[in-house]
């Protein structure tokens, strides 16, 4: 009764120009006779012809589109890394120069800051040695005139001697002869004694 039903539907359709899906399912399970369609022999040829053509429109795409990029992309890339090594290169040897150059620069500042010290230590030493002179000169002055100070006094001391040597003789002399000498041969007596 049910397929009477489903067939009387199924004319009904027909009539009305519908189309209908069959939602039957063949008695033998669907495991008949029907192949999967690749598999299938009598659509080889079809299905050589549209590899074919697929084919041949990728080929095409590949090779007037997406390779042309591809290239392009590849030697942007190659460009652009040596480019950079290039840069890097020029920063290396700039780096270099700027090492160098502040290596000559501390040698030099080290050099002067050596010449600074020896021109400060000559000029310390010159600085000492002119007071050194200066304190040995006044002490030198000082000594000559303490000298000719003390010859001064000791010239006086002996003009005092001879003179009080030349008085103690005419004492002594009046005293044991009864007689005093005269100045001027005391004055001899006590000169040839003293040389």
């Amino acid at each position: 009764m049910a397929q009477a039903q489903e067939t009387h539907t199924n004319e009904t359709a027909a009539e009305h120009g519908a189309v209908t899906a069959h939602t039957e399912v063949p008695h033998d399970g669907g495991h008949g006779q029907a192949l999967f369609p690749p598999f299938n022999g009598e659509t080889f040829p079809s299905q050589l012809l549209w590899l074919a053509i697929t084919f041949g429109v990728l080929y095409y795409m590949m090779s007037k589109m997406v390779l042309p990029r591809i290239g392009g992309i590849l030697e942007d890339r190659r460009d652009r890394i040596a480019n950079d090594i290039a840069e890097a290169g020029r920063l290396k040897q700039e780096t270099e120069v700027a090492i160098a150059s502040y290596e000559q620069a501390l040698a030099e500042a080290r050099q002067k800051a050596s010449g600074i010290a020896q021109a400060t230590r000559d000029k310390l030493a010159a600085e000492t040695e002119a007071k050194r002179a200066a304190v040995e000169k006044d002490l030198n002055a000082k000594l000559e005139d303490a000298e000719k100070r003390i010859a001064g006094i000791k010239e006086a001391a002996l003009a005092d001697v001879g003179e009080i040597a030349g008085e103690a003789t005419n004492a002594l002399v009046e005293t044991l002869l009864g007689k005093a000498p005269t100045k001027t041969e005391t004055s001899k007596a006590v000169s040839a004694s003293m040389s």
